[in-house]
């Protein structure tokens, strides 16, 4: 962490888009709150430089998982990435705050939805949401010349998918780790559908054969949908469970180098 920066964003706390009211559902009883509820973000940490050491390259958008922090996928992007500048966001929902419990010691565990795996109507709504608080701070904190490309791991991967589902033309590029789907049956949850697939957007998926956390129809549906909609390369990994890898990550670097992304070498 000797190279980050971690800042504490301010805000009005109004959050995403507070007038879709239809789009927000029941109460979660494994989260506090209700699903598809408008969200902040309020914390976020920065490659060094503020996020501004190679503002001539793209931006990364660093989207954790369950129980995680922003901390997780900052780690990540110096091996992936060392010489783009990324913002590793922090999930507005507490699952545990800094200190010791169920989650371990460290900087604490958030999550971008009301469940660690919604479905259904719920995971339209969140998923809504939660893109949308991600997009409002791109346009409150980037500069709108800046490319940004979203990376996410399981909520994240979903959510990074979600991004080209409310604002394609804002994003470069997307990566989804072990991400899923919403299934946009909730009118007004992915109101970019109809015209992402014009943008070809070039999208890296990857997930573990051996996932015991997003069943296998769900990883098909996204891999399905993504190759209709966007420019997909995916790539499924024997017996990686839900979790990245080495391999995944040759992969992607691979891939960052040829969308000419990030330099393919360290």
């Amino acid at each position: 962490m000797s190279d980050a920066i971690e800042n504490e964003v301010a805000g009005n706390g109004d959050g995403a888009d507070g007038g879709a009211g239809n789009l927000i559902g029941r109460e979660s009883n494994v989260v506090a709150g209700r699903f598809g509820e408008p969200l902040q973000v309020r914390h976020v940490q920065y490659s060094r430089g503020g996020g501004n050491a190679a503002p001539k390259r793209p931006m990364f958008l660093c989207l954790h998982g369950w129980g995680s922090n922003e901390a997780d996928l900052a780690d990540m992007m110096r091996y992936v990435a060392p010489y783009n500048d990324f913002a590793s966001l922090r999930a507005p929902l507490v699952l545990q705050e800094a200190g010791s419990g169920e989650f371990g010691y460290g900087q604490g565990a958030y999550s971008w939805f009301h469940d660690c795996v919604p479905s259904g109507e719920d995971l339209d709504r969140d998923a809504y949401a939660a893109a949308m608080a991600i997009d409002d701070w791109v346009a409150e904190n980037v500069p709108a010349d800046r490319t940004v490309v979203p990376i996410g791991f399981s909520q994240g991967g979903l959510l990074a998918i979600h991004l080209l589902r409310v604002h394609p033309e804002r994003y470069r590029a997307s990566i989804s780790l072990s991400g899923f789907l919403a299934p946009g049956v909730v009118a007004g949850s992915a109101p970019a559908d109809d015209r992402v697939a014009e943008l070809n957007v070039p999208v890296f998926y990857g997930y573990g054969q051996s996932d015991t956390v997003i069943p296998k129809p769900e990883i098909f549906a996204t891999t399905a949908w993504l190759d209709e909609h966007t420019f997909l390369t995916s790539k499924g990994y024997r017996g990686l469970d839900h979790a990245v890898s080495l391999n995944e990550f040759n992969d992607l670097r691979d891939w960052l180098a040829r969308h000419d992304i990030a330099p393919g070498i360290l």
